[in-house]
């Protein structure tokens, strides 16, 4: 079950993206926001199930990845993300992702911390209220903008928290979150 999780969020980048590029904004938020959903079912099964393991972790946050990745693509595409947000919230994860393989070569997991799974809960929903382009102008932007912008805040506070927390691991230094 959880690694069909994985497996639909895989599945499900492609497809968001090509829905997203042909016009169908409401048929890519639905397929997203279902796959987003398997993200925290794949986490509450594997914490109760007692099932975590370094790949699946791995694979896991890959998978949410390229499904974020995937969508803000299209959404630059078709002018309803601005590149330089997409940069900063891919940049990050590209940049995550290589630390935690390094740490995993290592042996050493480095688990998600709470500002990690913010980050995402905020990235889910900026990406699916983009695909909507949800919400009155308040001020110079529509709302949908200023969430993606909240979503690229949040993205590199978290940044710095796992860069911290991987440097102190990789020095020996225990933090609060190890």
């Amino acid at each position: 079950m959880v690694a069909g999780t994985t497996g639909l969020r895989l599945v499900a980048a492609p497809a968001v993206m090509a829905l997203v590029l042909v016009g169908a904004e409401l048929a890519a938020a639905v397929v997203f926001l279902v796959a987003a959903a398997t993200d925290y079912l794949d986490g509450y099964l594997a914490r109760r199930w007692r099932v975590t393991t370094a790949t699946g972790s791995f694979l896991d946050t890959t998978a949410d990845k390229l499904l974020v990745t995937a969508a803000l693509m299209a959404l630059v595409a078709v002018d309803r993300a601005s590149a330089w947000a997409a940069l900063a919230i891919v940049g990050r994860e590209l940049l995550i992702l290589g630390l935690r393989a390094a740490a995993a070569a290592q042996g050493v997991v480095i688990v998600a911390s709470q500002l990690g799974r913010i980050k995402a809960a905020l990235q889910f929903v900026a990406v699916a209220a983009s695909m909507l382009a949800v919400g009155p102008l308040l001020g110079p932007l529509p709302l949908y903008q200023w969430l993606m912008w909240v979503a690229v805040a949040f993205t590199l506070i978290s940044a710095v928290d796992y860069l911290h927390r991987f440097t102190a691991t990789a020095t020996g230094r225990s933090g609060p979150d190890r």
